[in-house]
């Protein structure tokens, strides 16, 4: 029961973080506005990306929206069936939940997840991403080597 209210509770602070964030990139920047940071390297660019990763189903939002209930409602009977969570896991699904509602509610009311983080390197060009994205990608990685480490234990 505790695990489960500390998922809750990161899920809870990621979202308002995330939200919080979106909410100043949007009101005070224009839609396609670029703020160089380090030149050549990182800046602010305010975006909406219609599809999910990489642009993936672009202008799929009903369907993507759907798509993301359903793993929401998965996660949370996976979080309510299990007794007990390691720290790792506990701090993963957390993440990992935050970030996918922070994206959800984009997608419900700016019909697009608004992202701003841009990253060059060299003549490369990052796809721009939010903070909700960068807690779905740690979140799953975390879960992945939690799920490695309770493996090798039950292995021993």
């Amino acid at each position: 029961m505790k695990n489960r209210q500390e998922i809750y509770k990161i899920t809870s602070i990621i979202l308002m973080l995330d939200q919080l964030i979106k909410l100043i990139i949007n009101n005070t920047m224009t839609l396609h506005q670029e703020i160089t940071i380090f030149p050549k390297f990182f800046s602010l660019f305010y975006t909406k990306n219609t599809g999910a990763a990489f642009s993936i189903l672009e202008n799929n939002t009903t369907l993507i929206t759907i798509f993301t209930i359903i793993i929401i409602y998965i996660t949370d009977k996976f979080i309510k069936k299990e007794t007990s969570f390691n720290k790792l896991s506990t701090i993963s699904l957390g993440l990992v939940m935050g970030g996918i509602f922070g994206n959800l509610i984009d997608r419900i009311i700016h019909h697009g997840v608004i992202d701003y983080l841009s990253f060059s390197l060299i003549n490369f060009k990052f796809p721009v991403f939010n903070l909700a994205d960068i807690c779905i990608t740690m979140g799953v990685f975390f879960l992945f080597i939690s799920l490695l480490r309770d493996k090798k234990e039950v292995n021993k």
